[in-house]
């Protein structure tokens, strides 16, 4: 039976415009090398970790220190492709029934295990049980390890998307040992194949990792290119230090406590940029500033008063003010400069128009229930966007009140309190830049852990959504996504602000640090600070 592989070759596979940039066969290459080996590399991180469980946190911070140590069948590149990593190739059946994945030799995890497709197989088990993004398996039938090199996923039905759905980083399933993935939720240990292996792990301290020495990159490429490629560690060590308070990281920067940080303010980028021992190094459109509602809690369970609420908003004002200036308003839930940019829904987008609003509340019945934004001042930016938000519905007759607890502690409140707040505070970054498939995941069957008692959100996104996965041809599915970005803004689903611009900086001494979805320690290397 003829198949389509990828492996060796760039490709397109069923539309889903895949993409591998990978030696061919009999061609030989020199792969990255350190040109400095060693250093212990302290990283300011904005926010507080919940869990380096990779199956069962979405969250950045999570995601930040977990990418370094696990890896993935599939992964993406620089540009967002999906790439090979643990697999050495992947073959689709012509009536796209079977995907067989032939994996790398050699892999070993942190503990000294060689990898096996058993191993695969029970990652996949635990991600089918306690995964967040689960619903990338819903139309799989199950799966098998023929033998130690070999895993084949059998589908229920032909689904053109599936390889770049399972490539996405948002929350991969990531191989762990057979026995590691018999783990409850969140309490998976933090072993991988990563370039990194875990140490230690200080509740609102820290996070330590190490390079991992049997570590084997991947030998098909020459260098990193996003989350795959050919990784090495550089550095001895690198510690993640949570440092909350943005003051507290560009001070760090600037006495070289810390050799790298997550983000520092627009207001401290001119005197930074002054200083020839540090390197600014923004990456824009990093995440859409974004408020998720809860239908399950008056008064947000009513559509029109989300509506109102949308329509109140100067999403100016409150970008201005959560971001320093660092942000724009172009509207869409994916960048103009990707194929599948629809404008759909826009006239629903920063109205500023609180008369109108006050006419929707009044219509929709709304008696001054209390609106609870749920919010954190790990991250500064949702804070002040929630204060704004929150005075400008005050003035509309909204009864408001802020909930403020540290990051992690949201995220649990979002999920396992549905009677404790109506909006919660995040960025939507990972998902916008993996793709229009991914951008409305957790707005999809089956939904986060706060809305599983729903059968559903919206039926008419629901159809939207469920088209975007299944249509065969690219044109059809993406404008399946301009119906469901429709939808999405027409009853409100989610409540984008802007689009925020990340600056990221770094030490002089630290080399090849390139800002991605997550900042990426491997293939990085420092020099001794003179």
């Amino acid at each position: 039976m003829s198949r389509k592989s990828l492996g060796g070759v760039a490709l397109t596979l069923a539309g889903a415009l895949l993409a591998v940039t990978a030696l061919t066969a009999g061609e030989a290459r020199a792969a990255f090398e350190c040109p400095v080996k060693g250093g212990d590399l302290v990283f300011g991180q904005e926010a507080k970790v919940n869990s380096l469980d990779m199956h069962s946190s979405s969250t950045i911070s999570t995601r930040n220190i977990a990418m370094h140590v696990f890896e993935s069948l599939m992964t993406r590149d620089e540009d967002n492709n999906p790439i090979l990593e643990l697999a050495e190739s992947v073959e689709t059946s012509d009536d796209g029934l079977t995907h067989t994945f032939k994996l790398r030799d050699g892999i070993k995890f942190h503990n000294g295990k060689t990898m096996t497709s058993k191993d695969v197989a029970a990652s996949f088990d635990r991600y089918n049980k306690v995964g967040i993004e689960r619903a990338i398996l819903g139309n799989v039938a199950g799966w098998e390890a023929p033998d130690a090199s070999t895993f084949v996923v059998k589908m229920k039905a032909s689904q053109p998307t599936f390889l770049e759905d399972l490539s996405s980083f948002s929350v991969p399933i990531v191989i762990v040992p057979e026995e590691v993935a018999q783990a409850d939720f969140l309490k998976m240990e933090p072993v991988g194949t990563g370039p990194f292996q875990f140490v230690e792990f200080i509740a609102d301290s820290h996070v330590k990792v190490k390079r991992f020495e049997d570590y084997k990159p991947n030998e098909a490429y020459e260098e990193r290119t996003g989350f795959g490629g050919y990784k090495t560690a550089c550095l001895d060590t690198v510690t993640f230090r949570i440092v909350t308070e943005p003051g507290a990281r560009v001070a760090g920067l600037e006495t070289g406590e810390l050799d790298a940080v997550e983000d520092v303010p627009q207001s401290s980028v001119p005197r930074l940029q002054e200083n020839e021992k540090i390197k600014i190094v923004p990456y824009e459109n990093f995440w859409i500033h974004i408020a998720t509602p809860n239908f399950e809690k008056a008064p947000t369970d009513n559509p029109l008063v989300r509506r109102a609420i949308a329509t109140a908003l100067d999403m100016d004002e409150i970008m201005e003010v959560a971001t320093d200036g660092a942000y724009n308003t172009n509207f869409g839930f994916q960048q103009p400069n990707r194929k599948v940019y629809s404008d759909k829904g826009k006239e629903f987008f920063n109205l500023k128009d609180p008369e109108k609003a006050k006419e929707l509340l009044k219509e929709a019945g709304y008696k001054g229930e209390e609106l609870v934004l749920l919010t954190n001042k790990d991250y500064t930016t949702m804070y002040n966007a929630a204060l704004v938000m929150a005075e400008q519905l005050k003035d509309i007759g909204m009864n408001v009140r802020l909930e403020v607890q540290d990051w992690p502690a949201t995220i649990a409140t979002r999920d396992k309190q549905k009677d404790a707040w109506n909006y919660h505070f995040t960025g939507w970054g990972t998902n916008s830049s993996l793709g229009y498939l991914a951008v409305f995941k957790f707005l999809a069957k089956p939904r986060p852990i706060y809305t599983t008692d729903l059968e559903s959100t919206d039926e008419v996104f629901d159809k939207a959504y469920s088209d975007m996965l299944s249509l065969p041809t690219f044109e059809e599915r993406a404008e399946a996504f301009a119906r469901a970005q429709y939808r999405v803004m027409e009853h409100g689903i989610s409540l984008p602000f802007g689009w925020l611009t990340k600056n990221q900086a770094v030490r002089s001494n630290v080399h090849n640090f390139v800002p991605f979805r997550i900042p990426r320690m491997y293939n990085v290397w420092m020099d001794k600070e003179s």
